[in-house]
């Protein structure tokens, strides 16, 4: 049996697998923002109550919002930011006293939907978290592209393409930059925009509500955020000119987004003509926990999720295939 955790920035989602793929349990916490400790103990009373809900052990596999360094082996680039810097799975696995299998939760979301989602099939996948965060998972020929430098798709860490002057320098990012993608198109970007535009402050999801019910203030910041995600997505396309971008995360939801996209990027794709298809995850917020279930167990069309684990020799880390 297998054991995913999704670890996200306001909730930790964990599910159990049986060998045929059928879910045995599931369910979802609140996540301890701000606190390491709290973090590894929820993950690991988590693990407890699927294993004894399946009256069995089970492999873990966990997706986590960041990524872990070749050199040190610490979590860094994660938006939960209480987790950067610190030995993450050195600390579970001393816990759990067991293997764990951790991925970036974008990767996780590729995995679960090339293997059996909404990109099935396809040959290059972008996978894009629109949430607390935003990230990128990539699948080429069946296989995630993790990248010797462990960043591949960190697209939000890149700045906001196409600039105007009033989104230039940009507001802040944790990573020490300001104008980060990150910084316009997660939700509390887009929350904080609604702000500046004389909104009071709400959730992201409150400020599509609005918008979908003609709030003049919600549709124009709902309206500058499709634009900016639009040319934000078209700057990945010039570069990976994927089949499919799958969309997961809290923002996946907003329905015009998959009408409206393909005429928002099409002045920035460089190419008279765009096929790429952009859809919802399948598998909706449990796309990303069932990519982590599977990091033991997935083989996709041209090989395996590549898992990683962590190898030490001399003073150097660095992470290889398992």
């Amino acid at each position: 049996m297998n054991l995913g955790i999704d670890l996200g920035g306001t909730k930790i989602a964990a599910v159990v697998f049986d060998d045929d793929g059928s879910v045995l349990w599931e369910t979802r916490v609140a996540t301890p923002r701000e606190d390491y400790d709290g973090t590894i103990d929820a993950i690991a009373d988590l693990v407890a109550q699927g294993e004894y809900a399946v009256r069995g052990s089970c492999s873990i596999g966990i997706g986590i919002p960041g990524a872990l360094s070749p050199a040190t082996g610490l979590v860094r680039n994660a938006n939960s930011t209480w987790l950067i810097g610190r030995p993450f799975h050195q600390d579970l696995e001393r816990r759990l006293g067991r293997p764990v299998r951790l991925a970036n939760d974008a990767n996780c979301l590729a995995v679960s939907e090339a293997f059996d989602g909404a990109a099935a099939g396809a040959d290059v996948v972008f996978a894009v978290i629109l949430g607390t965060g935003v990230g990128g998972g990539l699948v080429i020929g069946g296989r995630v592209v993790t990248g010797v430098n462990a960043i591949a798709g960190e697209w939000g860490h890149n700045p906001l393409p196409w600039p105007a002057d009033d989104e230039r320098p940009g507001p802040a990012c944790y990573c020490g930059k300001h104008g980060c993608i990150e910084t316009f198109l997660s939700g509390p970007g887009l929350a904080d925009d609604y702000v500046r535009r004389g909104g009071a402050p709400v959730r992201s999801e409150d400020v599509v509500a609005r918008a979908d019910a003609r709030d003049p203030l919600a549709t124009a910041a709902l309206e500058v955020w499709m634009q900016r995600l639009g040319r934000s997505l078209a700057s990945v396309m010039n570069i990976l000119d994927p089949d499919v971008i799958v969309v997961g995360g809290g923002l996946s939801r907003i329905g015009r987004l998959y009408e409206q996209m393909p005429e928002l990027w099409r002045d920035w794709v460089f190419a008279d003509r765009v096929d790429t298809r952009i859809v919802p995850a399948k598998h909706g917020d449990a796309s990303g926990v069932r990519g982590a279930a599977r990091l033991w167990t997935a083989r996709l069309r041209h090989g395996s999720g590549s898992p990683k684990r962590l190898r030490r020799e001399g003073g150097r880390a660095t992470l290889e295939d398992t």
